[in-house]
């Protein structure tokens, strides 16, 4: 079972939801097997349920599944981290102090642990008050370069900036782009990305030289009437990272 995602070029692996497990198989083949594919946690009502159905998934799609807390919720980040201690996916989706405790109960350094921080408004600072508990009191806000080592020392392999709305805090995921290049990080630009703004958001990343991206691209290709993620939309996708990665 491989535990790493199957990175384009070892340098973009995207990452997209399935509304079921046959649009979990459609995706999959439409990225080409270049793609985590997000389950959320927060859609089951308990641990059991959600190990049972996301074993399936990982079966199905040849492990490459991503545990997501389901909106960023740091409510959700002891059940993604009990979910990913038994299914031991490709990619797991955490808050900034939840992080350590899904690295520590994988017991293993392939699988991807991303930590959620957030924007501040001001370029080369981050928020990582982002758990369920610390998200409630006054924001901690920290250079980059610290939060990244803190990350680091807590064994995450990647910075999930989020909630990008887009291209609203561009100059500050530039900064981040840069940080993360500089500290040999990995880097997951997600919140508001869509089939027009991805390429320039990708090209931030590239060009800052960032070792690998996994971007989120999630309601802007999901059909609202089905709920599952449009394959062509991914193909689209993967044709604009082709591109861009060359």
């Amino acid at each position: 079972m491989k535990l790493s995602p199957n990175y384009y070029k070892d340098r973009v692996c995207l990452n997209v939801l399935a509304g079921s497990r046959e649009n979990a198989r459609e995706v999959y083949a439409a990225a080409e097997k270049h793609v985590v594919v997000g389950v959320l946690s927060k859609n089951y009502p308990d641990l059991a349920s959600a190990i049972e159905d996301m074993t399936k998934y990982a079966n199905d799609i040849e492990n490459a599944v991503s545990v997501g807390l389901g909106a960023g919720d740091p409510n959700q980040s002891e059940m993604v981290s009990q979910i990913s201690k038994v299914i031991q996916p490709q990619h797991v989706n955490q808050v900034f102090t939840g992080a350590p405790v899904s690295r520590a109960l994988l017991g293993q350094n392939e699988t991807v642990v991303n930590a959620l921080v957030s924007p501040t408004g001001k370029v080369g600072w981050v928020k990582i008050s982002t758990g369920p508990l610390s998200s409630t009191f006054p924001d901690a806000i920290v250079p980059v370069e610290t939060a990244i080592a803190m990350l680091k020392d807590m064994g995450a392999s990647s910075i999930k900036f989020f909630n990008m709305r887009g291209l609203t805090y561009k100059d500050e995921f530039a900064y981040v782009a840069k940080a993360c290049a500089e500290n040999h990080f990995y880097l997951e630009p997600t919140g508001g990305i869509d089939l027009e703004n991805f390429e320039e958001i990708m090209q931030i990343a590239l060009d800052a030289g960032v070792e690998k991206i996994i971007p989120h691209i999630y309601s802007s290709i999901i059909d609202s009437e089905t709920g599952n993620t449009r394959p062509e939309d991914v193909k689209t996708l993967l044709a604009m990272v082709k591109k861009l990665v060359g």
